[in-house]
């Protein structure tokens, strides 16, 4: 983390920190602090009480649909990645394409693993390196993976599933062709749920 916190003055600190124009502080900056602080403190409920102030100020937070400080995964999230992934996953749904690639892949293994692959990187792409929002990790499951990734790679895949099963555009009597052909529609799936998780804000 970059130190962004300035300088103080050589009167033993009691002025405000000194902030040159670009080194201004951003809510970003106020999230690492906070993250720090509930690293350092010593109790569960101190710890509580940095983590009631981190949410309260990601409320405090101006109406920008971009540029905030994003964490964590909720209903809300859940909500706008199965909208996201509904809007991108329908067209493919419904349009033979999407049969014909999961057979194309089905006969061929490493294409299968390309794609589940370019499905990861894809949203890992969306909401960690595009810079939509400013998206921080926060109690990431078993200490490794981030929430929100979790969530928008989940909810398009149960909703793959099961729309896909229920329109009878898979047949489970051939298991292995029909995780291909869930697998070609989870791509621009993932994409949407990503999108609509982050661009609402």
């Amino acid at each position: 983390m970059s130190d962004r916190r300035g300088r103080r003055g050589g009167d033993g600190g009691d002025r405000a920190p000194d902030f040159d124009d670009e080194d201004d502080p951003d809510m970003g900056d106020l999230f690492d602090e906070l993250a720090e602080l509930e690293d350092s403190v010593d109790s569960d409920d101190e710890r509580e009480r940095v983590r009631e102030t981190m949410q309260m100020a990601m409320e405090v937070q101006d109406s920008e649909v971009f540029g905030r400080v994003v964490f964590g995964f909720d209903r809300s999230d859940a909500a706008e990645a199965l909208l996201g992934s509904l809007l991108f996953g329908i067209p493919m749904f419904v349009e033979g394409g999407t049969t014909e690639v999961g057979e194309f892949i089905a006969g061929r293994p490493h294409y299968l693993l390309l794609t589940n692959a370019l499905t990861i990187t894809l949203a890992i792409g969306i909401l960690y390196v595009a810079d939509f929002q400013d998206v921080r990790v926060h109690n990431p499951i078993l200490g490794v993976v981030p929430r929100k990734l979790a969530g928008v790679l989940t909810i398009p895949l149960v909703t793959a599933v099961v729309v896909m099963t229920a329109w009878g555009r898979v047949d489970w009597a051939n298991p292995e062709l029909a995780v291909c052909q869930i697998s070609v529609a989870l791509v621009p799936m993932a994409i949407g749920a990503a999108l609509g998780d982050l661009l609402p804000g």
